[in-house]
């Protein structure tokens, strides 16, 4: 049995759908097929991310959470991308850092596992930059512990608190349960922050949360959890106001066709400074398009 076993009766994520994704795709929308849309210098991550040169960031097709209202529709829930085999993958990781790139950037790559573990098999030896490790935060804690010793920092999302909502915006109502528990784990995996004389970040967990038009108290929620599970010296937090009301948003979700409020932003950021919770904040200009990553295959071809 090999690792490329998995996806014969997939269960790399929560929704362990079971199908045998050599012969057709799981929930994720891809077969065993590594896919991947655009590897590139990235300057639009957290400043201790992107540093001076960017991000060496992988984005990867398909994802198992493919929330109504993503960003990255395109590779997400429409599949855009290439083929792209183990070899290959280890091969754009080194001409990544050949770029310059500060770390090498895994956007959405549970799904590919197999893949990921392959490929920096191969070449992990030749890294000399950090390897991060960017998601959604659906993800089961027993896939999370495969990648201990190759992933240096876990840049996770929390999106949602709310069962009702994770179920109505991303089929997802065990959300926060598998999120909390695979966040939990990431920080035990990697521990305390660190940092390198430039004020790279080598190590330690990322806590992403994006706010969504009408729910800040949900938002707040998540705090609370953050502040009473995690500790500050082994965790940052980001909160995001870059929501973006795309077209394509179904009008089910009439709520989702607004960008949010001054008001919704500012309240979740100061809630999160009366919890002493640090990290970054966006300005709420950053609910721009010109901010989001075009899908070219870049770096792939």
């Amino acid at each position: 049995m090999t690792m490329f076993d998995d996806y014969i009766s997939c269960r790399l994520c929560p929704r362990k759908c079971g199908v045998n994704r050599y012969e057709t795709t799981g929930y994720c929308g891809m077969s065993a097929e590594l896919k991947a849309a655009k590897a590139s210098l990235h300057q639009w991550e957290e400043p201790c991310i992107s540093c001076e040169n960017g991000a060496g960031t992988v984005f990867f097709s398909g994802c198992s959470l493919r929330c109504v209202y993503c960003q990255n529709s395109e590779i997400s829930n429409n599949g855009y991308g290439m083929a792209v085999t183990a070899e290959k993958l280890g091969e754009i990781f080194l001409q990544l850092q050949d770029r310059g790139a500060e770390n090498i950037e895994l956007v959405t790559a549970t799904h590919f596992l197999p893949h990921i573990i392959s490929a920096l098999d191969r070449v992990k030896s030749q890294l000399k930059i950090p390897v991060v490790y960017n998601c959604g935060g659906y993800e089961l804690r027993e896939t999370i512990k495969r990648l201990d010793g190759y992933i240096d920092v876990y840049l996770p999302d929390i999106k949602y608190f709310s069962a009702d909502i994770s179920r109505k915006y991303s089929s997802a109502p065990d959300y926060f349960q598998q999120a909390t528990d695979a966040v939990t784990e990431m920080i035990e995996q990697v521990g305390k922050l660190k940092y390198d004389d430039k004020g790279k970040l080598l190590k330690g967990t990322i806590i992403r949360h994006l706010v969504l038009p009408n729910c800040r108290h949900d938002s707040m929620r998540i705090l609370d959890w953050i502040a009473e599970n995690t500790s500050s010296d082994s965790r940052l937090v980001s909160i995001m106001s870059q929501y973006t009301p795309f077209d394509f948003i179904s009008s089910d979700y009439p709520e989702l066709k607004r960008r949010i409020t001054k008001m919704e932003y500012n309240s979740v950021v100061r809630y999160a400074e009366n919890l002493g919770i640090k990290g970054f904040t966006q300005d709420i200009t950053s609910a721009r398009e010109e901010y989001l990553p075009h899908f070219d295959l870049e770096g792939i071809i």
